[in-house]
């Protein structure tokens, strides 16, 4: 997914991780996932230099988490 996002967006590996602020071995390992590399702060940082956001959303379900904490605050939840 993360090397699909980079090449809709038209980047190179290297342009995208200095984006990101990540060295482009790290990027790399995280395309290829060769070491079991996933540092979930530096995907979001790629993902955001590619111009995507990441959303976490339990399987079987629509609901993002974004919109399980908005529904929370509406509630006045911690």
């Amino acid at each position: 997914m993360l090397r699909s996002a980079r090449k809709d967006s038209g980047l190179s590996q290297e342009e995208m991780a200095q984006r990101a602020g990540v060295a482009r071995s790290t990027l790399a390992r995280m395309e290829t996932v060769a070491r079991g590399d996933m540092s979930v702060s530096a995907l979001v940082r790629l993902l955001e230099a590619a111009g995507y956001d990441l959303k976490v959303v339990k399987a079987g379900h629509i609901r993002t988490l974004d919109d399980i904490l908005a529904e929370q605050r509406q509630r006045g939840d911690s």
